[in-house]
């Protein structure tokens, strides 16, 4: 008898360890691995009727926010309605957002003009200062423009709670698309092309 029992008690702490294993692997894929986008709106090559029926909302006018720009003046989102926007929410000790962002730099130098990358920094002045983001874009060149949520309004607003996050906006403001995680250039480009097209 006792011994029908300690078997059991081993069984059930082995399927508590792999249960825990594979929790621990999703939560570090999905931190890590390179994401794919979520739309923000109903999938376009459906029938009408299907798309009736459909349950995903259209998309939705993104929320305005107010953040800095290395001078420490206040820029707010709608500054840049107007022309389709990446936004991304990074930190300069965040190894996924260090990842994706060679891909930012040589997207933002292609389709200069014709969409804006906004780089948000969470910038939360103790794991991340304005100093310590500012000191890494420099050190890689990257030229791209970077604004600090220095008050973190935009990441509060915008649901940034895993680093990175990235949001396409079309022309008209409206939030097309969202990857949380490291991109790689195929699912950038994938997002640029909903926003552009």
């Amino acid at each position: 008898m006792k011994k029908g029992k300690i078997i059991l008690l081993i069984v059930f702490g082995l399927v508590v360890l792999i249960g825990g294993a594979y929790i621990a692997y999703d939560e570090l894929r999905a931190h890590f691995a390179p994401q794919q986008l979520e739309a923000e709106s109903a999938a376009g090559e459906a029938s009408q009727e299907a798309q009736e029926a459909e349950t995903s909302e259209a998309p939705s006018l993104a929320p305005d926010f107010t953040v800095y720009d290395a001078q420490g003046n206040a820029v707010q989102l709608s500054d840049y309605w107007g022309t389709p926007i990446v936004l991304n929410f990074w930190a300069s000790w965040c190894k996924p957002c260090q990842s994706e962002m060679p891909y930012f730099q040589e997207k933002a130098d292609e389709l200069s003009g014709e969409v804006q990358f906004l780089m948000v920094n969470m910038t939360d002045g103790v794991q991340e200062t304005m100093e310590s983001a500012q000191a890494f874009v420099e050190e890689h060149g990257y030229t791209f423009p970077v604004l600090f949520d220095t008050e973190g309004e935009a990441g509060m607003i915008y649901g940034a709670y895993s680093l990175p996050t990235t949001f396409f906006l079309d022309a008209d403001g409206y939030v097309i698309a969202r990857a949380v995680g490291a991109l790689e250039m195929e699912i950038l480009e994938q997002g640029l092309s909903m926003i552009t097209s």
